[in-house]
């Protein structure tokens, strides 16, 4: 992980917690979209990808990533999961995900149905990867 980030340790039994959290959050986010609520969704979208890459990381190592950047958190899961083109995909859709973190949250920029929709796939292809791995 990069310099400065931190984990802490999670009883793996959590894990299913924080897909529960997941899918609290990818709920509203499919409200927020019927609504024409953008920025909300896509926060909403944000804080799900985290959320479930927060369970993987539980399940596979007993850790998750503790800290202000939340691209941690893809390194984390980045190493912790056995390496596919399956796996390189959805860091990588996750990256992408992270990366409107700032923008659709905190810049005051306005988000529309174009750049929702994009992120809401993202979502829906990290989504279904991460549930595979529950089996």
């Amino acid at each position: 992980m990069a310099r400065g980030s931190r984990r802490v340790s999670i009883h793996r039994s959590r894990s299913l917690d924080y897909v529960k959290v997941a899918d609290s959050f990818f709920n509203g986010a499919e409200v927020a979209r019927e609504f024409e609520y953008w920025n909300a969704a896509g926060v909403l979208i944000v804080h799900t990808a985290i959320a479930l890459a927060d369970a993987v990381s539980i399940k596979l190592g007993g850790v998750k990533s503790q800290g202000e950047d939340h691209h941690d958190t893809a390194m984390l899961l980045d190493e912790l999961v056995a390496d596919s083109s399956e796996k390189r995909r959805a860091v990588n859709q996750l990256r992408r995900i992270i990366d409107h973190k700032t923008s659709v949250s905190y810049s005051g920029e306005i988000y529309e149905r174009a750049d929702v929709e994009q992120l809401w796939k993202l979502l829906t292809r990290f989504r279904k990867w991460a549930l595979s791995l529950y089996g």
